[in-house]
């Protein structure tokens, strides 16, 4: 395993993209966010050539407007490109695509809707002058989100199932078993960024907090099985945190700036949707980010960039 020092600081030219404009808006930005690509002005003194990588928690899935609701549940808001549009990206990639693993990285995904066609391996995106790429990835590899969903609880306890017990089952610790092949996975997946694209600042983006210890009443589900599902999160975000500094690269920790805007708060400041989404803001998938924060997610992507 190749490792790559990228602890020196970006240059300070893109301390300055970053204090531009979140959204398109008076940005001076000439941009088609809904295509394969998008071009922007450049900054006065650089070019920053960024390929967005990952699976619905990057691609924004559910969080209208999307962009090809029969493919990959794309937003036309989701962090990464804000992220270009903040840092007035010469050239954006979106390879993003809901239900990725690290799999769809080599290989074409087919449509999660089920419809005919696919969507091209993610790497196909990296090129030699690729120079930011950021990355989400990993959770549909552990099954995180059917995890998550077994653990609806319609009624309180004694009544249902605790999908604690099913994944500790016989003393076994199911979903740390995957977490632990995940990590060989991961490394060979950031040696494959550095190889196609040398010249790349490469930033894993972890995954926010979802619940607060416990959960809440207003969400169904036990307060073991929450705190369960936690843990596995935790531990997800330190396995995507330890190869990142194995390979030199930067990681985004949203799991604490997301503290308190997870899907038991009021609409009005969460960043994650419940079991049973909220109708307040324009997003539906469970236990995703909506719009508010996959923007927070932006900034989190851009301040660790400056």
């Amino acid at each position: 395993m190749r490792m790559h020092d990228k602890t020196e600081r970006l240059p300070q030219r893109w301390a300055h993209a970053a204090a531009a404009s979140a959204l398109l808006l008076g940005s001076g930005v000439a941009a088609t966010f809904g295509g394969s690509a998008v071009s922007a002005a450049a900054t006065a003194d650089s070019d920053i050539h960024y390929v967005a990588l990952g699976d619905s928690f990057a691609a924004g899935s559910g969080v209208f407007p999307e962009h090809d609701v029969s493919a990959c549940f794309q937003s036309e808001l989701n962090y990464p490109k804000v992220v270009a549009a903040q840092l007035h990206a010469t050239s954006f990639r979106d390879a993003t695509c809901g239900g990725a693993t690290l799999t769809d990285l080599h290989d074409a995904q087919p449509a999660i809707s089920g419809s005919a066609g696919s969507s091209a391996p993610q790497f196909d995106s990296l090129t030699p002058d690729t120079t930011l790429v950021t990355m989400t990835m990993g959770g549909n590899d552990i099954g995180l989100a059917a995890q998550a969903l077994a653990c609806f609880n319609a009624l309180p306890q004694p009544h249902g199932h605790s999908c604690t017990e099913q994944y500790t089952a016989d003393g076994r610790d199911g979903m740390g078993e995957r977490l632990a092949a995940l990590a060989p996975g991961y490394d060979r997946a950031l040696d494959d960024i550095h190889a196609r694209a040398p010249l790349a600042t490469v930033v894993i983006v972890g995954y926010p907090t979802a619940a607060p210890p416990g959960g809440c009443p207003q969400q169904p589900a036990w307060p073991a099985d929450v705190d369960y599902l936690n843990s596995v999160l935790g531990r997800l975000n330190d396995v995507l945190r330890t190869a990142a500094t194995r390979h030199g690269d930067r990681y985004v920790d949203t799991a604490t700036p997301s503290v308190g805007h997870d899907m038991c708060q009021t609409p009005d400041r969460q960043w994650i949707n419940g079991l049973i989404p909220s109708f307040a803001s324009p997003a539906l998938a469970p236990l995703h980010p909506n719009a508010a924060g996959e923007q927070a997610i932006a900034d989190e992507v851009v301040a660790t960039l400056g």
